[in-house]
């Protein structure tokens, strides 16, 4: 093939997979900092049913993601590792998969040990409310239900995690003390 050749396709396939893209996201717009969080429901591995609301008064990572994906896969150890250390003071991470058959999901949560609530989003239709194009994508959400931080890509750390955790909870007495 020509060069010039190749570089059209190239183009067209990146034009093709923007579309094909933006067709799936729906038009939904990412969070931004300061929205409130767009309530959901899905099941996780055991058939247990888990809302954004149930966590009300919790620092709440949810970290989008699929087996598929590497780097998301590279950072679930630094999640967990995290969440191990903070869950007994009010954090918790989702981990909402998308459209992956339950099967392949528990094989890979399972094989990495991860404790961490696994939720399903069959459907794609969480995904699609946060405006999620491509993986990983975290949202932090604060106590409230606030989306603090969204982070498109990119790796999260340990070190990345709780600076995010840290600053969301050194922002909660002033937020709280500003309503009296």
């Amino acid at each position: 093939m020509t060069a010039g050749l190749t570089r059209n396709l190239m183009v067209a396939t990146l034009f093709l997979s923007t579309l094909v893209g933006s067709a799936l996201a729906m038009g939904s717009r990412p969070p931004a900092a300061g929205m409130p969080a767009t309530e959901f429901s899905l099941k996780d591995l055991q058939g247990q049913a888990h809302s954004l609301e149930h966590y009300r008064g919790k620092i709440v990572l949810v970290n989008f993601w699929a087996t598929w994906c590497k780097p998301c896969t590279s950072e679930m150890p630094a999640m967990q590792a995290v969440y191990d250390r903070l869950r007994d003071k009010d954090f918790v991470v989702l981990a909402v998969n998308e459209l992956e058959e339950e099967a392949k999901v528990r094989e890979h949560i399972q094989q990495y040990q991860h404790t961490f609530p696994v939720l399903l989003d069959r459907e794609n239709q969480v995904a699609n409310q946060y405006g999620v194009f491509g993986l990983p994508v975290s949202v932090f959400i604060d106590q409230q239900g606030v989306v603090q931080e969204y982070i498109k890509g990119g790796l999260l750390t340990e070190h990345k995690i709780q600076e995010i955790v840290r600053r969301i909870q050194q922002a909660a007495p002033v937020k709280a003390a500003s309503l009296h």
